[in-house]
C-alpha cells in the first residue's frame, strides 16, 4: 500500500468541508476523485500534501509512515509527494526553466536531476522550446505542461494533480493527459481529482466518487463509467 487516508476530516472556521472519507492507492496505480465544484476534491489532495491543517481522528500514512508528522516541505523533499494545483501556480516573473530548476532544491542527485530534465523535454518539447521565456507569458496548455514538468523534477512518486484538464482546448487536453499516461508507464503513481468526470475515469484504472464532503461511490474505472448514478450527475445521460 502506498497511501491509505483514514477518516479524513476538514473543516474551514466552522464550515466542514470533508467528513471523515477513507481511501487507499496502490503502488503504480492511476486513481481518479470525481465530484462536482465544492464537493472537497482539491482539499483532499491538500490535506495529503499538508497544506491544510486536518481533524482529530484522522489517519495518513505513505509508505507505512505517518504522513501527519511531516511539514507541507518535506512531503516533497523527503517522501516525493508532488502537488499540481488547480491554477498552475507558476512562478509567472520567472522562466521556464527557472521554474524548473527551483523544483529540485531539495535534490543533490546531479546526474538523475538531469536525466528527469531531459525527460521533461522529451515529453513537452513545447517546454523546451520556451526555456527562456517567462512562465507568465506562455499559453494555458504550455502552463499546464510546465507545472506538470515542475512536479516530475522535485524527484516525485506520487504525483497529485487538481484539475489538469481546466481551460484547455481538448487537444491539447488529450496531449496532456497522454503525457501523464507516459510517466504513470515509467513509475509515478497518480491521484488525479477533475470535474470532467469522464474523461478522469477513461484516465484512470479506479476511481471515487466525492460529493458534499462524503465519498459515495468507488470502483473501477468502467464500472462507473456505467453506474446509472455517475451518468445521471456527470456525464450528461
Amino acid at each position: 500500500m502506498l497511501l491509505s487516508v483514514e477518516n479524513l476530516r476538514v473543516s474551514y472556521d466552522k464550515i466542514k468541508a470533508l467528513h471523515g472519507i477513507s481511501f487507499q492507492i496502490d503502488e503504480g496505480e492511476i486513481v481518479c476523485i470525481i465530484g462536482a465544484n465544492g464537493a472537497g476534491k482539491s482539499t483532499t489532495l491538500r490535506a495529503i500534501s499538508r497544506l491544510v491543517p486536518v481533524e482529530a481522528g484522522t489517519k495518513m500514512t505513505y509508505l507505512g509512515r505517518d504522513l501527519l508528522t511531516y511539514p507541507a516541505d518535506k512531503v516533497v523533499s523527503e517522501l516525493g509527494i508532488s502537488h499540481v494545483p488547480e491554477g498552475r501556480r507558476l512562478f509567472d516573473n520567472l522562466t521556464v526553466m527557472e521554474n524548473l530548476r527551483l523544483a529540485t532544491f531539495a535534490r543533490r542527485d546531479r546526474r538523475a536531476i538531469a536525466q528527469d530534465l531531459d525527460r521533461v523535454f522529451s515529453i513537452f518539447p513545447r517546454v523546451k522550446e520556451r526555456l527562456n521565456q517567462k512562465a507568465g507569458t506562455l499559453s494555458g496548455g504550455e502552463q499546464q505542461m510546465l507545472a506538470v514538468g515542475r512536479a516530475f523534477m522535485s524527484g516525485r512518486k506520487i504525483m497529485l494533480l487538481d484539475e489538469p484538464s481546466m481551460g484547455l482546448a481538448p487537444l491539447l487536453m488529450m496531449s496532456v493527459f497522454d503525457s501523464l499516461k507516459e510517466i504513470n508507464q515509467e513509475g509515478t503513481t497518480i491521484l488525479l481529482v477533475e470535474q470532467n468526470a469522464r474523461m478522469a475515469l477513461q484516465f484512470a484504472g479506479r476511481g471515487y466518487v466525492l460529493e458534499n464532503g462524503r465519498l459515495v461511490l468507488e470502483g473501477g474505472s468502467e464500472a462507473l463509467l456505467a453506474n446509472p448514478q455517475v451518468k445521471r450527475a456527470y456525464l450528461g445521460g
